[in-house]
């Protein structure tokens, strides 16, 4: 408890300077780092020909999309073709075409999902050009349309998607990368070009060790909240994860941005509003009270998850215990020793709510409770989330729950001076209802087909389990796997393939709609009657608003599955 307590202590601390950091590169306010990364940005809005002017959300969705297609052909091709290209050291093939277009949009939508395994599976110039480089533009993606929904918002032009990729790759992604990079090199994470090396064991006999550049694709894997592993082990491998400082070091990477993103919204609608002379200027503010809200849902929703979670494993097994094997120490099925259940079950917490994707241990062997938990953190997708995502998709659930509270109240809804209206929650239900259809509707496809039947190595429950994790993981843009699936066929590639691109971009394209209608509006003026929602109520209000929503979503299908299995485990 006291690692779990001091984990989220120091995220705290770091969480609030790093999202007036955020807010400051969103808003083109000055910071300590301008003499040096000015320079740096002007030469590549030069070299690229950028133009720096405020697009509508239809011309950013549109930049958006264009660039990101140029770089998954551009990447299809490398991973293609890496068999006959250098930094190859250990003669690794060319992916087969229906794993290579499962991989690269993958990377692409920021969800990393792996079918294959790292070290057999890409050269090392296949990690570096596709895997790490696609790591930092697909944060950076994510990161851009968030800020961009956060100006519409917040009443103010939504920005170029271009400067926005800029801005936040040289300011915030690699100089982030860079130190916790170092800090994994300095732990035992290796950092090279030389080819797997072969060693003796005690027993006598040989064993090969995989190297590589694995710690400058650590750094951005966690800090970009992306989640593929160098390695098939991911996080549990001792190379990825030496210790448990590293293991500590890499759950605040990936809690440090997407926490930062909500407390720069809250900033950005309270500076805007003192633009405007709505209100005086006093204090710098933490949060700003919008942000605070959404930061108080998000944190609820985690903290119960986070706590379920541990002690469902800290329970153990009940069958093991009636066959006189001690469970005092809790579930340690899948799990490293030197982590233990608490740095375990918070990482697990971290990397689902967060929808990082990386793993320290095997969420295949969680404990049915705790693999509930992980599952619902990606069926919700709202936890804080990946680099902006996460924010998005809250956002709608606050429309939501603006729109169902001025229904009871009898008042017409308003969120941040502007009325919701019929359009604004049409395209909001439109695009949360996205989410479980591609979940829901995939798993049904899987259970129906003979080529998903035919992955399943788990009967009953536990396969059901598998199979809306794959697609919970693949539609959030999570990348973790429960893992037991054979999923590297023609009908997993592919069908996990279609969940992440349509969860990704289809969910942008009307988020993004969304905020360029309220943009359009005029703005109305607070009044008595109308409903605050920068207060811990409302804030409560729209993590019940989610959880029911959760529930009746995707409770049939929870309860054929890990509720099912928990009842049968416990009798």
């Amino acid at each position: 408890m006291v690692q779990i307590i001091l984990t989220i202590l120091i995220f705290i601390a770091l969480v609030i300077p790093m999202g007036r950091y955020l807010y400051k590169i969103a808003d083109s306010k000055k910071t300590f780092a301008d003499p040096v990364f000015d320079k740096v940005d002007n030469v590549i809005y030069k070299v690229c020909g950028i133009d720096r002017c405020d697009m509508s959300w239809k011309r950013y969705f549109a930049s958006l999309l264009l660039t990101n297609a140029v770089m998954i052909f551009t990447g299809y091709i490398f991973l293609r073709l890496q068999g006959l290209l250098f930094f190859n050291p250990n003669n690794i093939n060319g992916m087969e075409p229906s794993l290579s277009f499962n991989t690269i949009i993958s990377f692409m939508t920021n969800t990393n999902l792996q079918h294959y395994v790292g070290e057999s599976g890409l050269s090392y110039l296949s990690q570096m050009i596709v895997i790490t480089m696609m790591m930092f533009t697909s944060s950076a993606t994510g990161y851009a349309a968030c800020m961009a929904m956060a100006r519409g918002f917040s009443g103010k032009e939504m920005g170029n998607y271009f400067s926005d990729m800029v801005r936040v790759t040289t300011r915030a992604l690699i100089p982030l990368a860079m130190i916790v990079g170092l800090l994994l090199i300095s732990q035992g994470t290796p950092q090279t070009l030389a080819p797997n090396t072969t060693v003796a064991t005690i027993e006598g006999k040989n064993q090969d060790i995989p190297l590589g550049p694995v710690a400058s694709l650590e750094s951005i894997k966690h800090i970009g909240t992306n989640g593929g592993g160098f390695f098939g082990a991911n996080s549990s491998a001792p190379y990825e994860n030496p210790n448990v400082f590293t293991n500590m070091l890499e759950m605040l990477s990936m809690m440090i941005l997407p926490g930062a993103c909500v407390i720069a919204f809250g900033l950005m609608f309270y500076y805007r509003k003192r633009e405007r002379n709505e209100i005086s200027a006093g204090k710098k503010p933490l949060f700003g009270g919008e942000g605070r809200t959404i930061f108080i849902a998000m944190s609820i929703i985690f903290l119960v998850g986070l706590f379920t979670l541990y002690f469902a494993e800290k329970a153990g097994n009940p069958v093991l215990g009636n066959l006189g094997i001690n469970q005092s120490a809790g579930s340690y099925e899948g799990k490293e020793v030197r982590f233990g259940i608490a740095q375990s079950a918070m990482f697990s917490a971290v990397t689902t709510s967060f929808t990082t994707g990386s793993v320290n241990n095997m969420h295949d062997t969680l404990t049915p409770l705790g693999g509930m938990v992980t599952l619902l953190n990606m069926m919700l997708n709202t936890v804080f989330g990946g680099i902006g995502t996460g924010l998005m998709n809250m956002l709608l659930y606050v429309l939501l729950a603006v729109f169902i509270c001025g229904l009871m109240i009898g008042r017409t809804p308003e969120y941040l001076g502007r009325k919701i209206e019929s359009k604004e929650i049409k395209l909001a239900v439109l695009c949360i209802i996205l989410h479980p259809l591609l979940v829901l509707g995939f798993s049904s496809i899987a259970v129906a087909a003979n080529a998903g039947l035919a992955g399943i190595t788990n009967p009953g429950f536990h396969g059901l389990s598998q199979v809306l994790y794959e697609f919970a993981s693949s539609s959030a843009n999570n990348g973790s796997g429960f893992e037991g699936l054979n999923d590297n066929t023609l009908f997993w590639n592919i069908t996990t393939g279609l969940a992440m691109f349509f969860g990704r971009y289809l969910t942008i394209a009307l988020q993004l709609a969304v905020a360029g209608s309220l943009l359009s509006k005029n703005t109305v003026n607070e009044t008595v009657g109308t409903l605050k929602t920068a207060t811990i109520p409302f804030g409560v209000i729209t993590a019940v608003v989610v959880l029911i929503f959760g529930a009746l979503t995707f409770f049939p299908a929870i309860s054929l599955g890990p509720v099912a299995e928990h009842l049968i485990l416990w009798g």
